[in-house]
């Protein structure tokens, strides 16, 4: 087993891209992905993180896939809005590699709401523990 963190949300348009790029900033080895993948990241994501100095503007959201739940040590999930779509119930069968962190999704949020949002996801990525 690699090593590798892997964030999971519904869209892979906002939590789990921000968790991504803040776990690749700290150098840990991680990859984000979606249930049912947006068209696009969230703009006020890209406006929110391109404030701290992270371009997400070239990003795509990503589809899950069962080999990057197979090829991760540990899973996080960002949280539950679309139930029938939630990671954490499609693959309960992980369920000791899986964390949630129930954050809530900054899709229709203010631009204060996503930046607190934002805050929240580095602060627990920079809290990792080492695989």
């Amino acid at each position: 087993m690699s090593g590798k963190i892997l964030f999971v949300c519904v869209e892979n348009a906002g939590r789990s891209r921000m968790a991504e790029a803040f776990g690749r900033q700290a150098g840990i080895d991680c990859e984000s992905a979606g249930t049912v993948p947006a068209e696009s990241v969230n703009p006020m994501v890209v406006s929110a993180m391109k404030e701290i100095g992270i371009s997400l503007g070239k990003e795509r959201p990503r589809m899950l896939t069962d080999d990057m739940v197979k090829n991760a040590s540990r899973i996080i999930t960002m949280g539950c809005s679309v139930e029938e779509a939630c990671p954490a119930i499609l693959y309960r069968e992980m369920r000791n590699k899986i964390t949630d962190w129930h954050l809530p999704d900054p899709k229709g949020k203010s631009m204060e709401e996503v930046r607190k949002i934002r805050d929240q996801i580095k602060q627990l990525v920079m809290e990792l523990p080492p695989l």
